[in-house]
């Protein structure tokens, strides 16, 4: 449920994007992450630090684009929230404490050489994302940009949440098999 709740911002904003203009989808995903956010708040009595980032940078860079009637101030925003994930996930690793470990820590166990692999190996995803999207923004046309935002990310982060479960599942503890029958 919490990950349907997640995407339906951005499913607002192709809808609306498709059917009207940059403009008006990009104050429809303003109200859709206010409402995100107040949802999960009602329904589980806790936001994560990701969506309270999310927000904030979806409801300036949203305003920018609305006010100035500029449509580039969208399109970095994707680029910040990944530059600033990235810079978070950085930060926790040099300070020796990856917060990849600080996230999922409790549901699992591994060891700290691994939680730091996986700790960089996000960093570096955001930095390409961020990158990538600086091209597809400035670079190709806004359909495109949109459909890379809303398609393309998603498939990407799809994916490399799948390898990231893959590389987690070889370095888990195995269970000796000592419960005898």
């Amino acid at each position: 449920m919490k990950q349907l709740i997640d995407f339906i911002p951005l499913i607002v904003f192709f809808i609306l994007y498709k059917t009207h203009d940059i403009f008006v989808a990009t104050g429809a995903l303003i109200v859709a992450t206010a409402l995100q956010i107040a949802v999960t708040w009602f329904l589980y009595k806790k936001v994560e630090k990701m969506q309270l980032i999310t927000f904030v940078m979806v409801a300036i860079f949203g305003s920018l684009t609305l006010f100035l009637h500029d449509e580039n101030f969208i399109k970095w925003k994707v680029t910040i929230v990944y530059g600033v994930f990235a810079a978070g996930l950085a930060i926790s690793q040099l300070m020796g404490k990856p917060a990849i470990k600080s996230m999922l820590g409790k549901e699992l166990t591994l060891p700290d050489a691994i939680w730091r692999h996986i700790n960089i190996a996000w960093t570096c995803f955001f930095v390409i994302c961020a990158i990538v999207n600086v091209y597809v923004a400035f670079r190709l046309p806004l359909d495109v940009w949109v459909n890379f935002k809303v398609f393309g990310l998603l498939v990407m982060t799809l994916v490399f949440t799948l390898a990231t479960g893959g590389y987690i599942y070889r370095h888990m503890p195995k269970d000796n098999g000592s419960e005898k029958q």
